[in-house]
């Protein structure tokens, strides 16, 4: 290396974990390095994975960086609104995508007025004029189905949701929520309807980083519902009463503080621990 700070080798190389480690030394400061054993590729430095995840706490989110724990946020941490939106980024068949349209379901349901400040998006991309789910064609068709419900027949959305988080019988809920099913399907096999409804989903998806589902995101910053109780009515519902300025007096209302069910289910709760995603 030129300049001030010479790079050099200390110490004699030991083979670890399929490569070689050695110490670099540069100047006055020394660094962990490795090389693989046919001296092909350096990596100046390494993480132990290993380590990293015995550290994550559990529901953590999988994009934090190895090794560190986030600082578990407070309501004073939260950034404000007079109108705050939460978006909770969702695929529509993952267990846990499920769980927190559960969650959702069961705040609109018991506080109404809140239901204007949450917005369910959904994780995905758009190929060759269809859009692509992470569990395949079933997941993806679902997510444009909601999608056009919420953009076109918003009334019917959240009934609609909480009847298909039973047991995901489209047909069934389609009627229960009194959709109209000709406006739908012409939205879903309209691009310049459905797609284009998506395609916003999905550029947010890439502004955020959302890979797992569900990911939430208050008055534009991510943020976990594992710092206010879990994968719960009431820790959701405080999450998003923290992003109000001046907080409403619907607020005080306390909702079911057990986590709700994983995956398809009939009640609210069934004893899940709620703490995964899917990426």
């Amino acid at each position: 290396l030129s300049g001030e700070n010479k790079a050099s080798l200390t110490g004699t190389p030991s083979a670890k974990n399929g490569v070689y480690a050695f110490k670099v030394k540069i100047g006055s400061r020394v660094f962990d390095s490795y090389v693989t054993k046919d001296g092909k590729m350096l990596f100046p430095q390494g993480i132990d994975l290993a380590q990293a995840m015995q550290k994550k706490p559990e529901g953590q989110d999988n994009n934090a960086s190895a090794g560190s724990q986030q600082k578990k946020m407070s309501c004073s941490d939260i950034k404000k609104a007079d109108n705050p939106q939460l978006d909770a980024f969702v695929v529509s068949l993952c267990p846990f995508g499920l769980q927190m349209q559960r969650i959702l379901a069961e705040v609109v349901k018991e506080i109404p007025s809140l239901g204007k400040n949450i917005e369910v998006r959904y994780i995905g991309s758009i190929s060759d004029g269809k859009i692509t789910s992470m569990h395949g064609e079933k997941e993806a068709n679902e997510n444009l189905r909601q999608i056009c419900l919420r953009e076109e027949q918003p009334k019917a959305f959240f009934p609609y949701l909480s009847c298909h988080i039973k047991k995901g019988d489209v047909d069934k809920c389609l009627k229960e929520a009194g959709v109209n099913e000709s406006k739908l399907d012409t939205c879903q096999k309209n691009p310049s309807r459905g797609l284009a409804y998506a395609q916003k989903d999905f550029d947010l998806d890439r502004e955020y980083n959302i890979s797992g589902s569900p990911t939430l995101v208050l008055n534009g910053e991510r943020v976990s519902e594992f710092d206010f109780g879990g994968r719960t009515a009431e820790a959701v519902k405080t999450l998003l009463c923290c992003g109000f300025k001046t907080t409403p007096s619907v607020c005080k209302q306390k909702l079911d503080s057990a986590a709700a069910a994983v995956g398809f289910s009939e009640g609210y709760s069934k004893g899940s621990s709620g703490s995964g995603n899917c990426n």
